[in-house]
């Protein structure tokens, strides 16, 4: 049956690209509803933006989601992976800004949140996407692959110049809580060179190491505290595919295989499946 959170989380904080505070508030919706965001900031017009694949504004740093009246909400990623991953099917998420706060860097917060919460069944069946053929993108060395299977398996594999990352796999098949035992709570990661050019940009100006992202630099991991799992840049791979899957609008039933890709080409596998 479709779940919907039993009453509202709210969470703040700084936007990781933006550095503009936000007031994140996920409330029940009722069945068929999907995820929706609205930003609450706006009092003119449309402000009620779809989490559909179709709504993408496709970037390489962030998931962004644009209505048609060319409203944004971005960064969208680690709170779709936490209402995939928690099993909400339907809910309303109130923002009154531009861009998600990044909190600590992972799904962790909204996870938390969630299932203090609590969820409420609704009387209606759950309608998944179930892969009935490969489907296969790529750009240069990375590619996105979703294949049939029996539930949602995700495999990952990176590979990093920097020796503190390295070649990194993963996989796991996303039932059975995995999601919050396994990659919840992963954080975001980038090298130092990376973060000096975006903030020469005026991008990553709500970063923090070690608040919100794991900061590489060749061999060496420069966030107070080093890293919560050996591997934890793949399994935060893992978790922004969830994210950028959940995109799909209903629960997908297929085996994806990520190398190397990022956001957007995982959005651009879903406008392939979707052709």
């Amino acid at each position: 049956m479709q779940t919907t959170i039993k009453s509202p989380a709210s969470f703040s904080g700084t936007g990781l690209h933006s550095g503009e505070k936000a007031v994140v508030t996920i409330r029940p919706a009722g069945a068929e509803h999907g995820i929706w965001f609205s930003r609450t900031d706006v009092t003119t017009g449309d402000r009620l933006i779809p989490a559909r694949w179709e709504a993408v504004l496709r970037a390489p740093l962030c998931t962004r989601i644009q209505n048609n009246a060319g409203l944004e909400v971005s960064t969208v990623e680690h709170i779709m992976a936490a209402l995939a991953g928690c099993g909400v099917h339907n809910a309303l998420v109130e923002i009154d800004g531009p861009e998600v706060p990044i909190l600590d860097g992972s799904a962790a917060p909204f996870v938390r949140g969630i299932m203090q919460r609590g969820l409420r069944t609704l009387p209606a069946p759950v309608r998944a996407f179930e892969v009935l053929r490969q489907v296969t993108v790529s750009d240069g060395e990375a590619s996105a692959t979703l294949a049939p299977a029996d539930t949602l398996r995700i495999d990952f594999e990176i590979d990093f110049a920097d020796r503190a990352i390295g070649r990194q796999s993963k996989s796991l098949v996303m039932n059975n809580g995995s999601f919050a035992r396994e990659l919840c709570d992963s954080r975001t990661f980038c090298r130092q060179s990376d973060v000096d050019a975006m903030r020469a940009n005026g991008l990553a100006l709500g970063g923090n190491a070690g608040e919100n992202a794991v900061v590489f630099d060749g061999d060496r991991v420069l966030s107070p505290g080093g890293l919560r799992h050996r591997d934890e840049p793949v399994r935060h791979k893992m978790l922004d595919a969830l994210g950028d899957l959940a995109l799909a609008g209903a629960p997908l039933i297929g085996h994806y295989t990520g190398v190397r890709a990022g956001h957007s080409l995982t959005n651009t596998l879903l406008r392939e499946l979707n052709r």
